[in-house]
């Protein structure tokens, strides 16, 4: 008997000093060794289960409880399968060793409820959680509020436990739904956001394309115009220089004319 209260208060110091996972809003029994893994391990060995027990205490060993009554015995069992359905029990590993903790099938009292409403104002001041907009640590410790209210309800009354899992499933559901929806936006716009980039820079590269062109068509325009303007000056010139010959020749012919008129006359005169 010393032996077996050795053995359980050692085992019960290692599950108390142990280091548990992120404490949670969350009520937990105590966590249980469910396999522990050895170098040396024979082929016949089997995964080492541990139960938790209470620490040995001095004096007479108190009477073993009554046994309960098959009833209650397979009510208690069905709740726990249940709270293990709706809250599935944390695993962990720690030297080599996988632990278990399951949520705790203890009903609740007023006082419980007291203490959780005390938590969750200790731990949103804790954590520094927003009291408005959008805030993962305020929703989180929410989150394990709403499991421990589930727990609670389902030892009292499996039926309402089973209903609050449909609406918390169906709000995280809602909430996941809007995740997606805003994820999916958020990447519509990034890539909104890139191709008008893309679009921008292959505007501005016809952009300045366009300008290029327009400065060559100026430059060409320029030579037609100059290449005009030396054809009209090279025109200008050869009429004058037509106009002044011609104005020449018939000053000319008018001199030659007079003179044939002149000889013409001075012809005639003498036979009258």
């Amino acid at each position: 008997m010393i032996i077996a209260n050795k053995c359980a208060l050692k085992s019960y110091t290692h599950i108390a000093n142990m280091i548990l996972p992120a404490d949670s809003l969350l009520k937990y029994d105590n966590p249980v060794l469910v396999s522990k893994n050895t170098d040396k391990k024979s082929p016949k060995a089997r995964p080492l289960k541990v139960s938790p027990q209470p620490p040995a205490v001095s004096g007479p060993v108190p009477p073993p409880p009554k046994p309960k009554s098959p009833s209650a015995e397979a009510l208690k069992q069905q709740t726990e399968e249940i709270l293990n359905a709706i809250l599935p029990p944390r695993e962990w590993m720690e030297n080599n060793q996988r632990w278990v903790q399951q949520v705790s099938s203890t009903p609740c009292t007023r006082m419980d409820v007291v203490h959780l409403q005390e938590q969750l104002d200790l731990k949103l001041q804790q954590r520094q959680a927003r009291e408005t907009s959008i805030c993962p640590i305020r929703r989180e410790l929410y989150s394990q509020c709403f499991d421990e209210l589930i727990r609670q309800v389902t030892i009292n009354c499996a039926e309402r436990g089973l209903l609050l899992l449909r609406v918390r499933d169906e709000i995280r559901m809602t909430i996941a739904a809007y995740q997606t929806l805003y994820q999916s936006s958020v990447a519509f716009g990034i890539r909104k956001a890139l191709q008008a980039e893309q679009g921008k820079s292959d505007m501005e590269q016809r952009i300045s394309d366009l300008e290029n062109e327009k400065r060559d068509l100026e430059r060409q325009v320029n030579e037609q115009k100059a290449k005009c303007e030396a054809i009209e000056r090279r025109e200008t010139e050869r009429r004058q220089v037509e106009e002044k010959k011609h104005t020449e020749e018939i000053q000319f012919l008018k001199r030659t004319n007079q003179q044939l008129k002149a000889q013409l006359e001075g012809i005639i005169a003498p036979k009258k």
